[in-house]
């Protein structure tokens, strides 16, 4: 039997060891790849209705944020924010700056602290009588998310902002669409930094090719991966990048989402 020599056994290992770093649980976000140490000021409204129903198919590409596990504690962002789509799936933190305007002392809550909210949605210019026009840095907050800094009869208030570290439950979640010549997913789920820059996929019989964002958080590939297990190497706009080697098997279906073991 070959002998393996101790230079090749320090590579294999040193390999798993990389492997393992980056493939981290969702549940142990590393709160250093996200700046958290500076609020900025902006202004929130609210969108949707109280039951959320009109944040629905928003422009990040979620469709029903409630049943990719967003919930109601979502936002859309003015351009400023949204960066062409790539800022969604971040997640913020923010607060009422009830100490701005004695208009925010009378609408905000004074006990409310803050929240964490994710952008699944672009506040388009014109909106909100111009509170979402550029360079304006805007989040149109769901009802339910307003709501808990403020009395909505306020309309818009004054608050502070910040990035904050995604949680999730899982791992991330890649969902695939298009047909056998043009692949669409749309990724989702995606703890830590949440929203991803870049794309690239390989099936089990090709290299690495890179995807194009298509809008929101689908990337696309010109490719027929049919029959073949898929594997994903995503980037997050904090530079951070985990390979998700076979996320797909290769009996996988359009139109079926399948989730990983772990997250960034």
């Amino acid at each position: 039997m070959a002998q393996i020599s101790t230079r090749s056994l320090f590579v294999v290992l040193a390999t798993i060891l990389v492997a393992i770093s980056n493939a981290v649980p969702s549940n142990a976000a590393d709160s250093r790849i996200v700046a958290t140490t500076t609020f900025m000021d902006a202004k929130a409204t609210y969108y949707g209705g109280n039951d959320a129903s009109g944040t629905m198919n928003g422009g990040c590409g979620y469709a029903n944020p409630f049943a990719l596990g967003y919930g109601d504690q979502t936002v859309a962002l003015s351009t400023a924010l949204w960066n062409k789509g790539l800022t969604c799936g971040a997640c913020f933190e923010i607060k009422c700056k009830i100490s701005a305007t004695a208009y925010a002392k009378k609408w905000c809550y004074p006990k409310a602290g803050s929240i964490k909210i994710t952008a699944t949605n672009l506040c388009p210019p014109g909106s909100h009588g111009g509170w979402c026009d550029p360079p304006k840095s805007h989040f149109d907050l769901a009802y339910a998310a307003f709501t808990r800094l403020a009395n909505f009869q306020a309309g818009v208030i004054p608050i502070q902002y910040r990035r904050t570290p995604c949680r999730k439950n899982g791992g991330v979640k890649f969902s695939m669409n298009g047909n056998p010549y043009w692949h669409l997913v749309l990724v989702h789920n995606v703890a830590g930094g949440g929203n991803v820059h870049a794309m690239q996929i390989k099936g089990s019989r090709t290299g690495f090719m890179q995807m194009k964002q298509n809008w929101g958080q689908n990337w696309e590939a010109y490719c027929n991966l049919v029959g073949q297990s898929v594997t994903f190497k995503v980037t997050l706009g904090n530079g951070r990048t985990v390979t998700f080697w076979n996320a797909v098997a290769s009996n996988w279906k359009f139109g079926q989402t399948y989730q990983t073991k772990y997250n960034f």
